[in-house]
């Protein structure tokens, strides 16, 4: 994988790519809120011979710092279109985990017609209809609940909460560590996601997804409402949703093999 950058008014952002194979299908790879590409290893590792590779760092995170925490998720879906343009991909599959799964519904409601297919992994859908007042209203105000807690504390509740597996906690716990993110940093960088989420749903657009889709999600995903919303995605839309054995919030890391057989025959590759 080549390590790239890309300049924006706000700051740099780092993404990892493969060198190109004329012809084959591109997966690109957008990791949730606070975690960086290395929540992909296991999938670059499997794919990288199969197909093209996009992955990065999102805005403000890991390496793509330092950066403004002032955009929107549309400004997120928009610099991944400009990034995949300079690189020449075009119809990729968006695998999106948690708040990947975000940018690829705002990067589908921005550039409708330019996706492949899409891979959801523990993430929900964007529509207004799926969530309440009370979840909108605390999703936008969770940097003072962030900061209530020590770091430490954290991170050890967090990586509990993130996946279920060692080797799943063990890279949450080196993402979080204080050496990459200081406390005061991860509660901003948190609580902003959080309130561009929001602000996003709260557009009351139309989010159509307009391509093939498969919904992945863990059967002990315990962030937030993850899975009521998965279940009432499904039940509403007739989308494909698959449930991981023994899985948490970070399907990916937690079963990879499982996930990586379902990608694959997903997307063809």
């Amino acid at each position: 994988m080549n390590e790239r950058r890309y300049t924006t008014d706000k700051g740099t952002i780092r993404y990892w790519i493969s060198d190109p194979m004329p012809g084959a299908k591109t997966l690109v790879f957008l990791p949730g809120l606070t975690a960086d590409h290395h929540l992909f290893d296991k999938q670059v590792e499997y794919f990288e011979p199969r197909c093209n590779m996009f992955v990065w760092d999102a805005p403000g995170h890991a390496a793509s710092r330092p950066f403004e925490l002032s955009f929107s998720l549309a400004d997120k879906a928009r610099w991944l279109h400009e990034i995949l343009a300079v690189e020449g991909v075009e119809q990729p599959v968006l695998v999106g985990q948690s708040m990947g799964g975000y940018v690829s519904q705002a990067f589908m409601q921005c550039f409708p017609g330019e996706t492949k297919g899409f891979v959801c992994i523990d993430s929900a859908p964007l529509q207004r209809e799926y969530y309440t007042a009370a979840e909108l209203w605390l999703l936008k105000r969770m940097t003072p609940v962030y900061r209530l807690y020590p770091h430490k504390a954290l991170v050890r509740d967090g990586v509990k909460g993130c996946a279920t597996t060692e080797y799943g906690q063990a890279l949450m716990k080196a993402t979080w560590d204080e050496s990459v993110y200081d406390h005061e940093y991860f509660c901003a960088l948190a609580g902003h996601g959080f309130g561009i989420l929001a602000e996003a749903i709260e557009l009351e657009l139309p989010y159509e997804i307009d391509c093939p889709t498969l919904l992945i999600c863990g059967e002990k995903d315990a962030a937030g409402s993850t899975r009521r919303y998965n279940r009432e995605w499904t039940k509403k839309t007739g989308l494909p949703l698959v449930w991981i054995e023994g899985a948490g919030h970070n399907s990916n890391t937690d079963r990879p093999d499982e996930v990586n057989a379902l990608i694959a025959e997903f997307a063809g590759v």
